[in-house]
C-alpha cells in the first residue's frame, strides 16, 4: 500500500474524533496492525482483547474506543472515536478512491460492443470486453476488462463488474450490484434426466435476476433457472467460491459465506446467515433470519430462527453437548476395556 494523508484531511475524514497527543511528521502513509505498526501507519483498536498491544505500539495515530483509558508516547497521537472499526472502515473507503480510481467514463478500443446494445450516461467499458445485442447498461456503471456480457442482459444504475465477470444471456442485475473478479451468473443448471442407460441434459431456459445492493464473490457461480428464474434478493452478500443451483431464491439482506454450496430450488427468506462449507439439499425452505455454522449438512427445511450445526445439522446447543460428549468416548471406551479385562 502506497498512500499519503495529511492528518488534518484525517480529521475531516473522522470529524467526531477527540484527539490527544501531538504529531511531528506532516503525514501518514500505511495501515497496519498494533504490534507491527512503525512511524507513519495508523492502527486501531477494534476489539479490546489487544488492549495490552496499545502501549507498546509505534503506530504515529492510533484509533481507539472513547472509554479507552491511557495517553499516547511522544510523537504519536491518539484519536478517540465511538466506532474505531467503522472508523477505519470510513479511512478505507477515502483511500479505495484514491488508490483504485474508477476508469474514464469510455468504451476500450479493443471492446466489442453491438450495435444494437443501450449504454446509458459515465458507463465504463473495458478492455477485450464483449457486449451482446439489445444489452442495456444503465448510467454510471463499470464493466471491468474481459468480461463477458450476453445477448438481452441487464444491468442497473452503477453496477461494478470486475474483470473476467460473465453475465449470460437475459440475466439481470440491479442497481448498485458489485460483481467479483470470475465470478460466473446464468450458467447452466445442472440437471439430467436417466435415459435409455445414460444421462440426458435437462435443458435450462431460465434467468437469474440479482436485485439492488447485491455483491457477489470471485468465482462464484449462480445457475439459470430452467424455465423462471433464479433470484438474489437486494442486500444480500455471497463470498467467493459459492455455489447457488438453479431456480433458488435467496431473501434480502442473507449473508453467504465461502465455498457453500446451494443446490436447486431451495428458497432462503430474508436475512439468512450461513457459514463457510456449509451444504444445502434441494427444494428445501430455510426461514427467516435462521443461521447455519459452518460445513453445517442441511437436509431438512430449516425454521425461522433456528441455529443449526454440524452433519446432518442439529440445533446448535445439542450439536455443541454432542461434540463435547464424542471428547470423552475414548475415556468410556477405557473404561468398558477395564472391565472386560476383570471379568
Amino acid at each position: 500500500m502506497n498512500f499519503k494523508i495529511a492528518f488534518d484531511q484525517l480529521l475531516v475524514i473522522l470529524p467526531s474524533a477527540e484527539v490527544d497527543g501531538t504529531l511531528k511528521i506532516s503525514s501518514l502513509s500505511g495501515i497496519a496492525a498494533l504490534e507491527r505498526a512503525v512511524e507513519g501507519d495508523i492502527s486501531f483498536l477494534g476489539n479490546s482483547k489487544y488492549k495490552s498491544l496499545v502501549s507498546k505500539s509505534n503506530a504515529s495515530i492510533i484509533l481507539l474506543p472513547k472509554n479507552y483509558i491511557g495517553s499516547p508516547k511522544e510523537n504519536q497521537v491518539f484519536l478517540r472515536i465511538d466506532d474505531p472499526s467503522r472508523g477505519l472502515a470510513s479511512l478505507c473507503s477515502f483511500l479505495e478512491g484514491e488508490l483504485y480510481p474508477p476508469p474514464k467514463a469510455e468504451i476500450h478500443s479493443t471492446a466489442w460492443v453491438d450495435s444494437g446494445a443501450k449504454l446509458g450516461a459515465g458507463v465504463a467499458i473495458g478492455a477485450f470486453c464483449f457486449i451482446g445485442k439489445e444489452v442495456l447498461i444503465e448510467a454510471g456503471s463499470i464493466i471491468g476488462t474481459h468480461c463477458h456480457i450476453g445477448d438481452f442482459a441487464k444491468i442497473g444504475r452503477n453496477a461494478n463488474l470486475h474483470p473476467g465477470v460473465k453475465l449470460l444471456s437475459r440475466c439481470e442485475l440491479g442497481n448498485n450490484v458489485v460483481v467479483n473478479a470470475g465470478a460466473v451468473i446464468g450458467s447452466e443448471g445442472y440437471g439430467f434426466d436417466q435415459a435409455e442407460g445414460s444421462h440426458k441434459k435437462i435443458p435450462h431456459l431460465g434467468k437469474v435476476v440479482v436485485e439492488d445492493e447485491v455483491e457477489i464473490g470471485a468465482n462464484t457461480c449462480i445457475d439459470r433457472a430452467r424455465f423462471e428464474e433464479t433470484r438474489i434478493g437486494a442486500g444480500s452478500k455471497i463470498d467467493n467460491l459459492v455455489q447457488v443451483g438453479h431456480n433458488v431464491r435467496i431473501g434480502k439482506g442473507c449473508l453467504i459465506v465461502a465455498q457453500v454450496g446451494i443446490a436447486g430450488s431451495v428458497e432462503f427468506e430474508d436475512n439468512v446467515v450461513v457459514g463457510g462449507q456449509a451444504g444445502f439439499a434441494g427444494h428445501l425452505k430455510i426461514g427467516k433470519g435462521a443461521k447455519i455454522a459452518g460445513q453445517a449438512g442441511i437436509t431438512k427445511n430449516v425454521e425461522p430462527g433456528a441455529f443449526l450445526k454440524g452433519n446432518p445439522a442439529l440445533p446448535f446447543q445439542l450439536a455443541q453437548r454432542i461434540s463435547i460428549l464424542q471428547k470423552r468416548l475414548p475415556e468410556l471406551f477405557n473404561r468398558f476395556d477395564g472391565f472386560a479385562d476383570k471379568g
